[in-house]
Formats: structure tokens, sequence, C-alpha cells
């Protein structure tokens, strides 16, 4: 088992709506700390790449409503 900071932990993705949940999370991060006003204000993500993909439309974040599961993993 790795060793880890106390506040982090191991988690495995367990299903295509986990994987979709933690995505959201990691590219919705920066607008929540306040960061910046958009996921695609944020120079350093794959935010870019999923919206180029079609995973994401570029507006995703911005003003449209965050599932309430969305950072509770």
């Amino acid at each position: 088992m790795p060793f880890w900071q106390k506040r982090f932990w191991e988690h495995r993705i367990r299903d295509e709506r986990d994987h979709e949940n933690h995505l959201n999370y990691i590219h919705f991060n920066p607008v929540k700390h306040g960061y910046v006003a958009s996921p695609k204000d944020w120079p350093w993500t794959t935010f870019h790449s999923f919206v180029k993909n079609g995973i994401y439309q570029a507006y995703w974040g911005s003003d449209v409503a965050i599932p309430a599961s969305v950072g509770k993993e």
C-alpha cells in the first residue's frame, strides 16, 4: 500500500458514473476555489482537450448547474 499524506486516500473508480463525477470534480475545482470564473479559464487542465474531443461543451461549469454530487466523492 503506497504512503499518502494524511488527508489523501486511494479510490478505485467503480463505474462510468463514478469516473464522470471525478472528472467533473477535477475540472471544476479551480472554479470552486475561486481561481477562475470558468473551467476553460484555467490553463493547467485537461479540460481543453476534453472540449476538443467533444466530451465537454466549452461553457461547461460556467453558467450551468453543477450536479450536487460533484466534490462529494
